[in-house]
């Protein structure tokens, strides 16, 4: 059995972490052994979050957390020492009057409004009121308690906010897959990714989108990302100006080639859609309905501005992007190897693959034979005058950069690395002559 384990990369926020907890260790030397290093170590590894922003929120959550934590056990300790003059200590008493406390330090964060503060809090009142009330000095250890904690905080926006020197490649054309490479089946994006990905084309990276949808479907499935440059969608067939709402490029086949495609298509007695681009509309032809996912399909994507669906033959004289048939997976299985033996690959591109969206049915398209996702990214590459092309994909040997899993933010992370690597200080940038 083949094992396909791998040892995951070690990323930024791991080194971060580790040179911050350094730093904490440092610093307790630096004071003289003074404090407690535990507290400014933990606080340090809560606030290292993956953006700057994030880190600032959890450094405002840990710091007044510890304050308003240290301030009731601070006040317990008075009332045990000062008023009780030490007489409950470790009693039963004793901690009957921590419990009713520990509902004050809760309800003082929401009137304060700061309720989600009040883990931290609690944690800090506790680990003062309960481990160290019987301490020579209890007060010492509130003082470093907080001194403590504050110093991991500052130590964590510090390491967070110096990054490595990173270069920006401009000069490469990314196109990435999207199914099973930026999304797997109906699930969305990741938060990471979104934000991410976003980042990464605002800064400059010229980046795109390949894939066998229609581009109406792409603005569903990614409306949340900011693609300035076009999508290659319809396997290959189309180049889409999303920003724009225009098709750009096509390589449909001839009314011609279509009519050649129809007649074996009836003469099988199969059902199929006709999809073809007439003034940037997506126009689909069909006769009639014959399954419940082409219902379905029909239901769904007829209410989109972008595709029209109608009831008629195709119209003489016009060009067709690629026929479309879809019903149950054992009877498409059958329609696909009897139309390989009508259908020549060296005048059409024909291809089968299961439903994503609709179990148990499968797809069969048929396009002109050079459509291919390569052809149209080698096109868009140079009309943006691009000579450096990078890939990523699902199938081994088809895309320059695999994605093997898409559930874990892999192909965002892998653009991320190609797009800012890490620039050494010391090395010498290449030179193109």
């Amino acid at each position: 059995m083949k094992n396909d384990f791998k040892l995951p990369h070690v990323g930024q926020r791991i080194i971060r972490s580790v040179c911050a907890v350094c730093l904490c260790f440092i610093v307790y030397f630096l004071r003289g052994c003074q404090g407690i290093p535990f507290y400014s170590a933990l606080a340090v590894l809560q606030c290292m979050q993956p953006y700057r922003s994030s880190s600032f929120k959890m450094a405002k959550k840990r710091s007044i957390g510890t304050f308003i934590g240290a301030f009731w056990g601070f006040l317990v300790i008075m009332i045990q020492i000062y008023v009780l003059d030490g007489q409950i200590i470790g009693t039963f008493l004793n901690y009957m009057l921590i419990s009713v406390f520990t509902g004050v330090v809760i309800y003082s964060t929401v009137v304060l409004n700061c309720k989600n503060n009040s883990y931290f809090s609690c944690v800090v009142f506790l680990s003062i009121v309960v481990m160290h009330i019987e301490d020579a000095h209890p007060f010492i250890f509130v003082l470093n308690r907080v001194v403590d904690t504050l110093i991991g905080v500052f130590l964590a926006l510090i390491v967070n906010t110096v990054h490595l020197p990173r270069g920006k490649n401009t000069d490469v054309l990314y196109v990435s897959g999207i199914e099973d490479v930026l999304l797997t089946g109906r699930e969305p994006l990741t938060d990471y990714s979104k934000v991410e990905l976003n980042r990464i084309i605002d800064t400059g990276a010229n980046f795109t989108v390949a894939t066998i949808k229609t581009p109406a479907s792409v603005m569903e499935s990614l409306s949340d990302i900011h693609l300035k440059l076009p999508i290659i969608a319809m396997d290959g067939a189309v180049l889409y100006d999303l920003n724009e709402n225009r098709y750009l490029k096509t390589y449909p086949m001839s009314y011609k080639q279509a009519e050649k495609i129809m007649d074996i298509l009836r003469k099988e007695d199969v059902n199929f859609f006709i999809n073809v681009v007439v003034e940037d509309v997506l126009i689909i032809y069909y006769h009639h309905l014959e399954n419940e996912a082409e219902t379905q399909i029909y239901k769904q994507m007829r209410r989109s501005p972008h595709r029209n669906y109608v009831r008629r033959n195709l119209p003489e004289g016009e060009e067709v992007v690629y026929f479309m048939m879809i019903d149950q997976t054992e009877k498409i299985r059958g329609i696909y190897e009897r139309l390989k033996t009508k259908i020549r690959p060296d005048e059409y591109k024909m291809i089968s693959y299961e439903s994503s969206h609709y179990p148990g049915y499968s797809y069969i398209k048929i396009y002109e034979k050079e459509v291919t996702r390569e052809r149209m990214t080698r096109y868009l590459a140079n009309d943006m005058g691009i000579h450096k092309i990078t890939t990523f994909g699902s199938i081994p040997g088809k895309s320059d950069v695999l994605v093997e899993d898409s559930n874990k933010n892999t192909m965002v992370k892998e653009l991320k690395k190609l797009f800012e690597p890490v620039r050494l200080l010391w090395k010498k940038e290449d030179t193109k002559g």
